[in-house]
Formats: structure tokens, C-alpha cells, sequence
């Protein structure tokens, strides 16, 4: 079916732009955090480091709910249904409420015990421990706040929810540097002040969301009928959460594992490790925005009964996953050099950091045309399914096992058992490309 190219690639830029943005400005936190805390000392950074992997877990919970309302949302928007789109939205207020409780609750009454899954060192978990009781109040708004942005992205307001979401980023590295550092007056807290500074960006954001979803012309909750049962529509959410959070919780647990992995290799190995990772989140902010772009728009098309049209998206975005993924090829080796000379490191671990970075430019095919490919298009159509199952037999069945093995039992050289750990995107193309063929993932969701 031919398309119209002029109003395919307005739509793609519309959504793809802000929300490649948007992982761009949250990607810069992480950053903001690992520097200002580095500078200060190294237990500090250690601890917020281990600490923030509560809210990594508690981010794939919340992921799960949102894609799955946005799948769902996505398609129901393109049939013109605006009571279903927002019964989704009191649907993942829901489910969001109860999973942010739980953390929070976790933070505030238990966090050294949650500190000593990661870490045996006293003044670590100390440390740890006074950063969770505050940052727990980010963790309960935090999934309130995601249910508004995911609304806003579904409903074709992607800038505004791009624009939250970057402000709630700009104040937080702001009053990172104030509360850490105790500048303009303000207390010296060092990690408490990174946690301090995070809750009070995500107060921002809510108020945010609040305000702006008031106007006119976006979808708010019906706080009458937020706990109004819809079987139905219930059982469509769950078809398409339970997968989402079960191959989430593979790929999490997964690149946890690749991080200890790398760990057990040595200082150098962590290091270098450490820069690639950063680079490499950077990076895919672009496949990233691409991706969740592609499952709005296959998904607005598919639900608004318009299957051949949303065959053809799918297939146009499918090649444009591997015009990204060269061109993320050839930026990650551009900035090699660059990156080398920038960060402070022994002379084995700039080596090691070198061989990654290359290995890496490889690997940055693989997760572009995956991401783009499995969490938009396939995804948009919801065939949610095949993502948890490739995860378990490419990541779980081979390259964490050959990781382990190369590490542990046959002593690999380092670049070699990193080799491993990228095995598993630039692998399962042949796989992915095979069940996009299939087009399983041409269907109308809604009823």
C-alpha cells in the first residue's frame, strides 16, 4: 500500500522528537547524579548507585502498566473512543497506585534491609538507607505522574509530556547541585540531598501534569469512577501487561547481571564498563523515541481499522530501524576518541574501554532495529509475547550463560565475555525480522 510519505514523517518528527528528548534529559540525570556525587566521595556515589536500583526495579513494574495502556490507548485514540482511552487511564492509576505504595512503603519501614541485597558494607548501607526514606516520597508519585505523560503521549500531546518531563529533569539536576553541595544557603546533604532534590522534581512534574491536563482538550481521571470495574477491558490490560512485565523483568534483571559480570572482572573491566554504559544510553535516545513513536502510530492506524495502512507504517519504520542503527553505528565510532581522552583512567582500562566501544558500535544495530521493531511496532499491535519470549532464549539462554561461563569457568580476555553480553540484540535480527514477516502483529485491539 503506498503512503503518504509528507504526512508519515511530519507525525514520525511530532512524536519522536519530544520523546527522544524526554530519554535524553532522564538519561542526563543519571549522569548528573554519578558526577556531582563522584566529586564528592566515593561512598557516596557507591550508595546512591546501589540505592537507585529499588527505583530500577519499581520502573519496570511501572513500565509495564503504562506500555500496556499506551498499546491499548494508542489504538482506541485512532478509532475515536475517548471514554475507553481515559477508563485505561483510571485503569493504570490503578495499578500504578498500588505498585508505587508498595516501594514506597518498602523505602520508608525496611531500607536497610533492602540496602543489604546489594551491598554488605555498613557505612554503604547507612548511607543507602538515609537516601531510600527520602527519595521513597518520589518513588509513590513518580507512578502517578507516568500515567498522565503516558495519557498525554496517546492523546497527541507528546510535546507538552516531553516538556514536563524535561523541566521535572532541568530542577532536579539544579537542585542536585544545591542540596549535594549546599550552595545558595542550602545544606550540605550530599546523598540525602540527591534524594531531597529528585522528590521535589517529581512534586513539580505531578503539579505539572495536574495543571496542564486540566485544559480543555486533554483527557484527565474521573476520580468518581476511578475504581469503576470494566471486565472486558480489564482482561485486554492484563493480555498485555503480563507479558510487558515478564520480558521487562528479564531485560532488567539481565543488564544487572551483565553490570555484575563486568564487576567480577576487575576495577579496570567496572570502569570502562561504566563509560560504555553511559555512551550507550546516550546514544539510544534516538532508537528510543523512534520506538515509542512507532507504536503510537502503528497503533492509532490499526485501531482505527485502517490494517493495510498500518502494515505499511510497520514496515516503513522496520527500514528506518536500520538507517538509525548504522548511523548510531558510525556516531558511537566517531565519539571513541573522544570519549577516551575525556574520562580519567588507567592505561588497561582505556584499552578495554576502546574494544567496547567498537564492540558496542556493532551492538547499537542490534538495539536499534530491536527496539524499534519489537517495543514499537510489534508492540503497537500488541504481539507483546514474542519480546519476553526472545529475551528468555537470547539473553537467558545464551549470552548470560556464555558470559558466565567466559568469566568465571574458561577466564576470557575481557573484551571478549563484553562481546558476549551485546551477543543477544545484533543475534536475534534473523528472529525478529522472521516473526515481523509474519504479521501477526496486524491486529485491532479494540472492541
Amino acid at each position: 500500500m503506498q503512503i503518504d510519505n509528507g504526512a508519515f514523517y511530519q507525525k514520525l518528527k511530532k512524536l519522536a522528537l519530544p520523546i527522544s528528548l524526554q530519554s535524553l534529559m532522564l538519561a542526563a540525570v543519571a549522569a548528573g547524579d554519578a558526577l556531582m556525587l563522584g566529586r564528592v566521595a566515593q561512598n557516596e556515589m557507591a550508595a546512591v548507585s546501589l540505592a537507585t536500583q529499588i527505583q530500577f526495579v519499581q520502573n519496570m513494574f511501572l513500565m509495564a502498566v503504562t506500555a500496556a495502556g499506551s498499546i491499548l490507548g494508542a489504538q482506541y485514540w485512532g478509532k475515536g473512543d475517548r471514554d475507553t482511552v481515559r477508563s485505561l487511564f483510571n485503569m493504570m492509576l490503578r495499578w500504578c497506585g498500588v505498585v508505587s505504595l508498595i516501594f514506597f512503603l518498602a523505602c520508608e519501614f525496611c531500607p536497610e534491609l533492602l540496602m543489604r541485597l546489594f551491598s554488605h558494607d555498613d557505612p554503604i548501607i547507612e548511607i543507602g538507607s538515609a537516601y531510600l526514606r527520602i527519595a521513597g516520597w518520589s518513588y509513590l508519585i513518580t507512578g502517578i505522574s507516568q500515567c498522565y505523560l503516558t495519557t498525554m503521549k496517546v492523546t497527541d500531546h507528546v510535546t507538552p509530556s516531553a516538556w514536563i518531563s524535561s523541566s521535572a529533569v532541568v530542577i532536579n539536576i539544579i537542585l542536585n547541585a544545591v542540596f549535594i553541595f549546599g550552595l545558595l544557603g542550602a545544606p550540605a546533604m550530599q546523598a540525602r540531598g540527591a534524594a531531597l532534590a529528585t522528590t521535589l522534581a517529581r512534586v513539580v512534574e505531578l503539579a505539572l501534569c495536574i495543571g496542564i491536563s486540566s485544559r480543555e482538550t486533554f483527557l484527565r481521571p474521573v476520580w468518581s469512577k476511578l475504581f469503576e470495574k470494566k471486565k472486558q477491558l480489564a482482561a485486554d490490560f492484563r493480555r498485555q501487561c503480563f507479558p510487558l512485565l515478564g520480558g521487562g523483568l528479564f531485560w532488567g534483571v539481565g543488564f544487572t547481571s551483565y553490570t555484575a559480570i563486568m564487576g567480577h572482572m576487575g576495577t579496570d573491566a567496572a570502569a570502562a564498563n561504566a563509560v560504555a554504559a553511559v555512551v550507550r544510553d546516550l546514544i539510544c535516545c534516538v532508537c528510543n523515541g523512534v520506538g515509542s513513536a512507532a507504536g503510537i502510530m502503528v497503533g492509532n492506524e490499526l485501531g482505527a481499522g485502517n490494517l493495510e495502512k498500518g502494515k505499511a507504517y510497520g514496515i516503513k519504520l522496520k527500514n528506518i530501524s536500520f538507517i538509525i542503527g548504522f548511523a548510531s553505528m558510525a556516531v558511537v565510532l566517531a565519539l571513541t576518541p573522544l570519549v577516551v581522552r575525556m574520562v580519567i583512567l588507567t592505561d588497561e582500562a582505556r584499552q578495554y574501554l576502546t574494544g567496547m566501544m567498537i564492540i558496542m558500535a556493532v551492538y547499537m544495530i542490534g538495539r536499534c532495529v530491536n527496539t524499534v521493531t519489537i517495543n514499537g511496532v510489534l508492540d503497537g499491535g500488541g504481539d507483546t509475547l514474542f519480546d519476553m519470549y526472545s529475551l528468555a532464549v537470547c539473553m537467558w539462554g545464551v549470552a548470560i550463560p556464555l558470559a558466565l561461563l567466559g568469566a568465571f569457568v574458561f577466564h576470557w580476555p575481557v573484551l571478549v565475555v563484553y562481546g558476549c553480553t551485546c551477543l543477544d540484540e545484533v543475534g536475534k535480527i534473523p528472529w525478529v525480522m522472521y516473526r515481523f514477516r509474519k504479521y501477526k502483529w496486524v491486529k485491532d485491539l479494540t472492541r
